[in-house]
């Protein structure tokens, strides 16, 4: 090289010479030995290393994915409880459980006898709109069979949900067509609806019912009090049983609609030691308003920021029981394989300074048996039970006294029924079993329903003993040692809010297991005894 040439890369020498030496400045410990300043990080070297090594020299074929998994769960596992890895195949659905909704079709579905029987489609979705009904089978999708011994529901979920705006043609076998029926379907969002029912309860009082804290959750809910308020309501109960909490955000602006302007919400604190704090705006419409809020030992997360930043404002009454106890906030992260990890980032605490997160320093496992405890020390039968830490008590504005350290103690402490029948009800009520009996009921006499109004159903219907009998021989609970005796009532009151729901829809299933609930008594008598 010349020196013209030597002379005109020169400027591009030293700017490649002085990016290097940034770069290795930003790396180097001047206690690093030269061998050690271009070193990956160990660590992460030795994971990598030990993959590669059981991928191209073990002897068997191993499925390196599946080790990583594992890897990243037992990392994840000796963080905290709620620290939790998505693999790719959980993702979307997680994602869509998180969003509010989903790009599909809009039905309820279960395999019933080999075929895709639809249980109710959604209102407004695109399978209601172009006439498919509850009963029909779905036996093809784009020419793909859907039905026979081999079909899995993962799979069916893959062809009936797609591309926003995607077409899906399909083919539908009815009771009472001839013919088989083709119905060609633009897949559209689909809402999972949050708010399961809203409706009164007295002339004043209104009843929301929460399940989960997405981001369509403050929409649903502001529409839901807004309908209730212009219907004469003055007083509210927010029902957040069973709900595990989701966004925070949410749960901040649902808070907001019952707090004066500036009222402390929320405060979070990372490991760096910074500190947000949340007020409320000006724009809540429930200010004056009177709030009853429904926990149980289900209720947690974003459910706990509501019920907390509720009674640190001596806003409302809480009503129920010890809510679950996470305090942790999780934030979402990709890596990069289409799976994610919800790491913890920050601890919350509600306005009066107390973290209700339970400790779980002693390993995951004796952290989910403390509901074991909960049962054995008595604390789902008498609030004397609940064991609070004095250093941990707390007082709010007007001098109620709270406690930190584990859940949300309520105000007005309702005792649980904790026999094996109770609980075995409790569980066929939420767990969408008993909608498959209730299913094939409906499609030996669903012309029996066809001219009959919701508030005529709700009036006139009665569930007879022939039908409550045909459910225990279906679940088998005939051949266990279970004596719901005592409970033929409840399980009457269970299986017509089950046929409501396949035939009216969510609020009318609440509505009507809310008949003689425990704890809407226990608010109807607060509001009498405050009149």
């Amino acid at each position: 090289m010349n020196m013209n040439s030597q002379k005109k890369y020169l400027p591009l020498l030293l700017g490649v010479a002085m990016a290097a030496g940034v770069f290795i400045g930003s790396k180097l410990d001047f206690n690093d030995t030269p061998d050690r300043i271009f070193a990956k990080n160990s660590k992460k070297d030795k994971l990598n290393r030990l993959i590669d090594y059981i991928d191209y020299e073990y002897v068997d074929k191993v499925n390196t994915d599946s080790i990583v998994d594992v890897t990243v769960n037992e990392i994840l596992e000796n963080l905290d409880p709620h620290s939790v890895y998505i693999p790719v195949d959980e993702y979307e659905n997680n994602a869509d459980d998180m969003r509010g909704n989903f790009v599909g079709i809009g039905i309820s579905f279960y395999v019933y006898k080999d075929t895709i029987a639809v249980i109710r489609t959604i209102i407004g979705g695109p399978a209601a709109k172009v006439g498919i009904k509850a009963g029909d089978r779905i036996l093809s999708a784009n020419g793909k069979i859907l039905f026979g011994d081999t079909i899995e529901r993962d799979s069916i979920t893959k062809y009936l949900k797609g591309e926003i705006n995607s077409k899906v043609n399909l083919k539908i076998f009815r009771k009472g067509e001839k013919k088989l029926l083709d119905f060609k379907v633009k897949r559209k969002r689909v809402p999972l609806v949050s708010v399961d029912a809203s409706y009164k309860l007295t002339d004043e009082l209104g009843y929301i019912k929460i399940n989960r804290f997405s981001e369509t959750t403050y929409n649903e809910f502001k529409e839901a009090l807004d309908d209730l308020i212009d219907k004469g309501i003055t007083k509210l109960v927010l029902d957040l049983r069973n709900n595990p909490g989701g966004y925070i955000s949410t749960a901040e602006k649902i808070v907001d609609e019952f707090l004066e302007k500036d009222k402390l919400i929320l405060i979070t604190k990372n490991k760096r030691g910074k500190i947000n704090k949340t007020f409320a705006t000006r724009r809540g419409v429930f200010e004056d308003g009177k709030v009853y809020v429904l926990i149980n030992e289900n209720s947690a997360s974003a459910s706990e920021i509501v019920a907390g930043a509720l009674q640190d404002n001596d806003k409302g009454v809480i009503v129920g029981r010890r809510s679950f106890g996470k305090g942790l906030v999780q934030r979402e992260m990709s890596l990069g394989d289409g799976s994610a990890i919800r790491l913890t980032i920050a601890r919350y605490y509600t306005p009066t300074g107390r973290s209700i997160q339970r400790p779980y320093g002693n390993g995951n496992e004796a952290y989910y048996s403390d509901y074991e405890k909960r049962y054995t020390n008595g604390e789902m039968i008498s609030s004397d039970s609940i064991k609070v830490v004095d250093s941990l008590r707390f007082v709010t504005p007007k001098g109620k006294i709270v406690y930190g350290g584990g859940g949300i103690i309520p105000d007005v402490f309702i005792a649980k029924d904790t026999s094996v029948e109770n609980e075995t009800l409790e569980y066929i009520t939420r767990s969408g079993f008993i909608s498959y009996f209730i299913f094939e009921y409906l499609e030996k006499n669903r012309s029996l329903f066809e001219e009959i109004s919701l508030q005529n159903f709700i009036d006139n219907y009665i569930v007879d003993e022939i039908l409550s009998k045909e459910f225990m021989d279906y679940s088998r609970f005939n051949n266990s040692e279970i004596n719901f005796d005592k409970y033929s009532e409840q399980l009457k009151k269970v299986l017509k809010a089950s046929i409501a729901q396949q035939l009216f829809g969510s609020n009318a299933y609440e509505s009507i297991l809310n008949k003689d609930d425990v704890m809407l008594k226990k608010v109807i008598e607060l509001e009498n005894i405050s009149q």
